[in-house]
């Protein structure tokens, strides 16, 4: 009885694990592609602006992916340690 409980557990380890990865990753992207679209949208109106946009949306980009990375780790130990 007890093999069935702990092999439940680790069932449910595995899936929020992946599920936590999952989404990050969508997150992620949802993020990424705001403020893609946001920049764009920015370079557009202001084109004698667009050096300054365009690095601030690298260093915001790398921020998201950062924390995207972080959360994909975070799902990746629960997994392996219990």
């Amino acid at each position: 009885m007890l093999s069935m409980i702990l092999n439940a557990v680790q069932a449910l380890a595995a899936f929020g694990a992946a599920f936590g990865a999952g989404i990050a990753a969508i997150a992620a992207g949802i993020g990424i592609g705001k403020i893609g679209s946001s920049a764009m949208e920015a370079i557009a109106r202001q084109p004698e602006a667009a050096g300054d946009i365009r690095s601030s949306m690298i260093v915001i980009a790398a921020l998201i992916e950062g924390v995207a990375l972080f959360a994909v780790i975070v799902s990746a130990l629960a997994l392996f340690i219990q």
